[in-house]
């Protein structure tokens, strides 16, 4: 009798927790369902259609996969020109972000006078740069480093090879990529919190130095947190305001521009799926 008293009490913990978490992101999936779950619904029909917007309304015939089959394999400077080149410049930009962000965190979780102030300056730029904002600095040639363009190293990058052009695209926005990373920095604050000093206390006590200390307490124990902000970044610079491809999908022709959009997703599902399987393995290797 004990045993099932037990394992009723386990059961109802388990529901009690599954309903809580329910209850925290019940605000989210009544916002998706009445906001967002038509349209992209609505999206994937159209990418199936040739869609004209007339005066007496909405008509639309059935097309089949003519719009997958136009991106992926007829118009192959519709996807391929543009996307493979702006994703080597995200595999350039992401370990730039989340390392900055993780090393900027470090420092901020310090004591010092004026910690408060400087916590604010990196996250104020996230407030303030919104998509308008950034599109606007980027058209006025603002947020490079200056000694890179003057001293001719962008150009002398992007003429020596694939991937040093966007090596170069990175050093030329490498301002506008920093003020990115204030929402990073926050989460890599919060997650550093979550270690105790107490273990910091004991290895230092065992004779473990600063580099000791971050290898093998602060970067196991922030793991979790890394993902998440590789999650984040990833999908930060997927939707960036010169991303070409969503430049591509805001186009009057309604069934390719969605079908292209799909595409897009998937892309960027895949993209993911790689990441977590790459983090899935660095997770072993650190035990």
């Amino acid at each position: 009798m004990s045993e099932v008293r037990a394992s009723r009490r386990r059961l109802s913990a388990g529901t009690s927790r599954k309903l809580e978490g329910l209850l925290f992101i019940s605000p989210w999936l009544f916002g998706f369902v009445a906001f967002m779950a038509f349209p992209i619904g609505y999206s994937f029909y159209m990418s199936f259609h040739n869609v004209k917007i007339q005066a007496s309304g909405v008509s639309s015939t059935y097309a089949g996969l003519k719009h997958y089959k136009y991106i992926l394999f007829e118009n192959a400077t519709l996807l391929y020109d543009q996307l493979l080149p702006f994703l080597r410049q995200a595999l350039v930009m992401l370990p730039v972000i989340v390392i900055f962000s993780l090393l900027a965190a470090i420092l901020l979780n310090q004591r010092f006078a004026g910690r408060s102030l400087f916590r604010a300056v990196f996250f104020l730029p996230v407030i303030f740069t919104t998509g308008e904002v950034i599109s606007e600095f980027i058209g006025q040639g603002q947020g490079s480093l200056g000694f890179v363009s003057r001293f001719g190293f962008d150009s002398t990058l992007a003429s020596a090879g694939s991937w040093t052009a966007p090596v170069a695209a990175v050093m030329n926005s490498f301002i506008l990529v920093l003020w990115y990373s204030g929402v990073q920095i926050m989460i890599f604050l919060a997650g550093r919190q979550t270690i105790g000093t107490s273990v910091y206390e004991a290895a230092r006590i065992d004779g473990a130095g600063p580099w000791e200390a971050f290898w093998k307490i602060t970067l196991p124990g922030m793991l979790s947190f890394i993902l998440l902000n590789l999650i984040y970044t990833t999908v930060s610079l997927f939707t960036f305001p010169t991303n070409p491809i969503l430049l591509q999908v805001n186009t009057v022709n309604y069934g390719q521009s969605s079908a292209l959009a799909w595409i897009y997703f998937a892309i960027v599902l895949l993209f993911l799926g790689v990441m977590f399987g790459l983090f899935k393995r660095a997770v072993r290797w650190t035990g």
